[in-house]
């Protein structure tokens, strides 16, 4: 099976580098139109740049098609515009690529509050912003593929930053919820944890490591995923050629009453409660109400 992107429009977000450049390349590549959103500026979001112009020109060398846009993803109107000037040069929006992003790495300790507003604001914020502006389109259309960026800090957390973990968990939540309102409009959205050596982890992997995660590496697991037969709800990490999936899951749990419904009993039940075997991977949040049922109509019954 081959993956094109034939008729297809696609944004992808802070693609004047790294990752959202190769994403942007590829899409292209594959047939797809292309618009290549990127503010410019530097990995903490100051300045601008005509990075994104330098992607359309690299398109439009190979023979694709691409437009450039220097909105910021902070910007709602400035979304809505971008998505605008898409439909109106090539008939819709059909792929959507979060992938805008920066860093202020502090720990907690010594982050100043405006490093937490700003960096929840591109990354979770913006996504918002970007897919809320394509959202009615695509539901009109009955197609549309939404990638967020999540990352390993925020599923699994990292030393120095707080504010970006808790954006890109916030991502995978998102993704949750969304999916679940566009199924019957064939939206399918889903969140990708990439591993790649750009400016925004030059300091974070080792020299050694940095030349082995080449960002070129994770365009399979992204572009997959917002194929036409992509699946729905996954989140994958992707790097060097290694993939996964990661998944949030329930233990089976246990029913407490009496005596043992208390503080102390919950300390005292605490191995069975968090006994992983058997665990559950719920596909919505009604599974963990569903769960607690079924124990108490056991007991009852």
């Amino acid at each position: 099976m081959t993956i094109n992107f034939k008729d297809k429009v696609a944004i992808v977000t802070g693609a004047g580098g790294g990752l959202g450049r190769e994403y942007a390349l590829e899409l292209a590549k594959r047939g797809a139109k292309v618009v290549v959103n990127d503010l410019g500026g530097a990995r903490d979001g100051t300045g601008h740049s005509d990075a994104a112009l330098k992607v359309v020109e690299e398109i439009k060398a190979a023979g694709g098609e691409a437009m450039s846009n220097g909105g910021s993803v902070t910007e709602y109107e400035q979304m809505v515009e971008m998505v605008a000037k898409a439909k109106e040069a090539w008939g819709g929006v059909h792929i959507l690529i979060n992938n805008a992003g920066i860093l202020r790495d502090k720990s907690f300790t010594k982050m100043e509050m405006a490093d937490w507003k700003l960096v929840v604001d591109v990354h979770l914020n913006g996504s918002a912003n970007c897919t809320k502006a394509v959202w009615d389109l695509m539901r009109e259309q009955n197609y549309g593929r939404i990638l967020m960026t999540a990352s390993s800090t925020g599923l699994y957390g990292n030393f120095g930053q707080t504010n970006y973990g808790a954006a890109k968990l916030g991502l995978a939540g998102f993704t949750k919820s969304l999916y679940l309102e566009g199924a019957k409009y064939n939206v399918k959205c889903n969140t990708l944890a990439p591993i790649a050596a750009t400016r925004m982890t030059e300091d974070i992997l080792p020299p050694a490591a940095f030349a082995m995660f080449d960002p070129v590496n994770v365009v399979p697991a992204a572009l997959f995923l917002v194929s036409e037969d992509a699946p729905a709800n996954v989140i994958m990490g992707a790097g060097a050629g290694f993939f996964h999936t990661a998944n949030v899951t329930m233990t089976q749990g246990m029913l407490l009453s009496g005596d043992d419904l208390s503080p102390e009993g919950v300390a005292a039940n605490f191995a069975q409660i968090s006994d992983r075997t058997g665990e559950i991977v719920p596909q919505s949040g009604g599974e963990q109400s569903m769960q607690a049922m079924k124990l108490l109509q056991a007991k009852a019954g």
